[in-house]
């Protein structure tokens, strides 16, 4: 029998800090004090212990194996989060002479393309889509010619807007965000020259950020690049140039290690891919619900909608909270309903928000 088992009682739909698997949660208790006979909980030991070491090089591999990350590619474990890689991205992928060419779709696009022009002295907003409801096509977008890197943001937590396929730059390297679709799907890393994630959604506890990163595009760090952020630096020193987040990375290591058990990114994203046709088609098949986003660019892991009545959509929220469905209101930015069906969601849970929807259409509808 596995060591983790599956059980959950109230359906967290928040967008991160997000849900993370129960047996995770339970394995981590069992551990909280005592560390597999080592007598120190994880929070408490050295991150140059020997029991810590062997923490990190676990999920590493792990991470690597569940991506299928080549050995030309570096994977480091940093603080800050994707925001702190904004600027991160800048200052180690642009030359001071070269462009950074940005596509924005959504929210995150935005505020990364903000965080590196205050880095940056050129900066070029290759494509903007106008509702954020679409990724512009590839045809259509400017890019400078002669940029250091091509940022994109793979999947709009906020706005619910996922990239169809990943765009070809060709010898640009392709730079994302992959914060709230890393792990739900394959991603092909040789399609990119870097990847970074915040934790929250699909890894483990805010704080921690993952960065995937591309050997030969690590002697392109600006001088005087805070050594925190320099990935160059942290490649060298494994992560640990300073201290890094250890409990946030240890919850990571313990959720590849659950999603192993679970088969891997290939079987959660059938799972991810169910959730997320059973909720579209209700709101879809509805006169209440409406989601804006082209459908070839419905994120699967952050589903939007709004209610045809606005003066609904408090007592829905309230009333799915009484059901055991919380944290489904929309982002402050954007307002409305999100639920975020990542892969510590079970599909019972989207399988009781679909029953909701139905219930509480028919009797407000």
């Amino acid at each position: 029998m596995s060591q983790f088992d599956n059980a959950r009682t109230v359906y967290n739909f928040a967008a991160g800090p997000a849900a993370l698997p129960l047996p995770v949660l339970r394995r981590a208790a069992e551990e909280m004090t005592d560390f597999r006979g080592s007598g120190m909980g994880v929070m408490e030991m050295s991150h140059r212990s020997k029991e810590f070491i062997g923490i990190a090089e676990a999920a590493e591999a792990r991470l690597r194996s569940l991506m299928n990350i080549g050995d030309n590619y570096k994977v480091l474990f940093l603080q800050g989060g994707a925001t702190g890689q904004f600027v991160g991205v800048a200052a180690n992928l642009s030359t001071v002479t070269a462009v950074a060419d940005y596509v924005i779709t959504g929210h995150f696009g935005q505020r990364a393309y903000a965080e590196a022009a205050k880095y940056l002295d050129r900066i070029n907003v290759a494509a903007r889509s106008e509702p954020h409801t679409y990724v512009p096509p590839q045809d259509e977008w400017q890019l400078s010619g002669e940029a250091g890197y091509v940022h994109i943001t793979l999947n709009e937590t906020i706005n619910g807007v996922v990239f169809e396929t990943v765009p070809d730059t060709g010898e640009v390297p392709l730079v994302a965000d992959v914060s709230s679709i890393i792990l739900s799907e394959p991603i092909d890393v040789t399609k990119f020259g870097a990847l970074y994630a915040g934790a929250q959604k699909n890894i483990g506890p805010s704080g921690l950020a993952v960065v995937i990163v591309r050997e030969d595009l690590l002697a392109r760090t600006r001088p005087r690049t805070p050594a925190v952020w320099d990935w160059f630096a942290m490649a060298q020193a494994g992560s640990m140039l300073n201290t890094p987040p250890t409990y946030s990375w240890y919850i990571a290591g313990l959720v590849f290690e659950w999603l192993e058990e679970e088969g891997g990114v290939e079987a959660i994203a059938k799972i991810n891919q169910r959730k997320a046709e059973k909720l579209y088609g209700t709101i879809d098949d509805s006169d209440l619900y409406s989601n804006p986003v082209a459908l070839p660019n419905r994120s699967r892991m952050n589903v939007v909608f709004t209610l045809a009545q606005p003066e609904l959509e408090k007592p829905f929220l309230a009333e799915a909270k009484e059901n055991g469905m919380v944290n489904l209101s929309g982002h402050r930015a954007v307002g409305g309903v999100r639920a975020s069906i990542y892969n510590a969601m079970p599909e019972a849970g989207v399988d009781a928000l679909v029953e909701f929807m139905k219930e509480f259409e028919m009797k407000h509808g």
